[in-house]
């Protein structure tokens, strides 16, 4: 059986070293060096959270003055969102490219003369694809906007111009939650790399202890969801570890500046910080009839229903929140009720058979 969440990256001694990780104050100060070396910036200007929501909020109080527009990809998840509004900021939703899932340039160029007080721009490379950043810097020259590169999907992966994405803008915001380019469960970080209107301070408080239970704990329980799921049994166990408390979704993390990274989750994101992902984070593939082919796929075993995003802000339950101009992003409202994502963590020889799947609706050939 293939997953898409559940901790599926996962394979059982990392799970039990995830579980028995240790860590100190070292740790934390080899991170932020890491990162500081990595991202061009001073360690001192390297801050280490316990969500990646915190670090994007953190960045844009940084930089973008109180009350400015932020620009943000019409396709992307409430925690930016929270982020920016959090900061004091006003989202500013643009249309996409369904080509690219990037900014459409003709929708970012229209919004950014009709917009005033607009002030920065995230470059969030959805899935791990990089976008035309040479483009996207001429942009923010033309119109004065600072650039915040959001690495939560695409740490480790270059720009087409050959530049490391993270190298390029004046803040670095990264999430190392659930099933991200580096993935500790949980945790973020923040690198700054120019001057800024304030300079954070350096969160000091841990996570409460049940936070911390559980993302030690969630490989396994992942493992064990996912087992579940042979006899019938996997949403069960999800309802009664969400109902016991003993998982959270990931999109109800919490957003607080003064929580840190744990040192043993700051040792663990360095590991992986020597080994990211030459490849996207997600493949994905636009289909029609979406939750027809869903339920086709999982009579095969593979349960690719987590999907990056099924709609324009994910998840649909924070739809009233998001306050997303539909209407405005018919591109984004488009690919969000048509994309399916494909795990990165399985080779080429086990995502196959699901590719020819998913062709055959693709082609229209799936009721021949």
């Amino acid at each position: 059986m293939i997953f898409l969440g559940q901790a599926s990256n996962y394979h059982f001694g990392q799970a039990l070293g995830h579980l028995f990780a240790w860590g100190n104050k070292h740790d934390s100060w080899v991170l932020k060096q890491q990162l500081a070396q990595r991202y061009n910036a001073k360690t001192d200007k390297v801050f280490l959270y316990h969500t990646g929501r915190s670090a994007l909020t953190a960045a844009l109080q940084a930089i973008a003055p109180e009350g400015s527009g932020v620009v943000v990809p019409g396709l992307t998840c409430i925690a930016v969102v929270r982020a920016v509004r959090a900061a004091g900021c006003v989202p500013i939703f643009v249309d996409i490219d369904p080509n690219t899932l990037q900014y459409d340039w003709e929708a970012l160029d229209k919004t950014l003369k009709v917009c005033y007080n607009v002030s920065t721009i995230v470059a969030q490379n959805t899935l791990g694809l990089p976008l035309d950043m040479e483009k996207l810097e001429k942009v923010a020259h033309q119109h004065d906007l600072k650039i915040v590169e959001d690495l939560a999907h695409c740490a480790g992966r270059f720009y087409p111009d050959g530049r490391e994405i993270g190298t390029v803008g004046v803040a670095v915001a990264l999430s190392f939650g659930k099933g991200k380019a580096i993935d500790t469960m949980a945790g973020g970080a923040l690198v700054l790399k120019s001057k800024a209107k304030i300079d954070p301070q350096q969160p000091t408080q841990l996570p409460h202890w049940s936070d911390r239970w559980r993302e030690r704990w969630y490989p396994i329980l992942g493992a064990i969801i996912r087992g579940g799921y042979h006899i019938g049994l996997g949403k069960v166990f999800t309802a009664a570890f969400l109902q016991f408390h003993w998982i959270k979704k990931s999109a109800d993390a919490e957003l607080n500046l003064e929580t840190r990274l744990t040192h043993w989750q700051a040792k663990l994101a360095t590991r992986q910080l020597t080994n990211l992902p030459s490849t996207p984070l997600r493949e994905y593939a636009c289909v029609q009839e979406r939750d027809k082919l869903l339920r086709v796929l999982r009579l095969k075993g593979y349960y690719l229903d987590e999907i990056w995003y099924d709609t324009p802000v994910s998840p649909a339950r924070y739809t009233d929140e998001a306050n997303f101009p539909t209407s405005e992003c018919p591109n984004t409202v488009k690919v969000a009720a048509e994309i399916i994502n494909y795990p990165s963590w399985y080779d080429a020889e086990r995502i196959a058979p699901i590719k020819d799947v998913v062709r055959q609706w693709q082609k229209g050939t799936h009721g021949e």
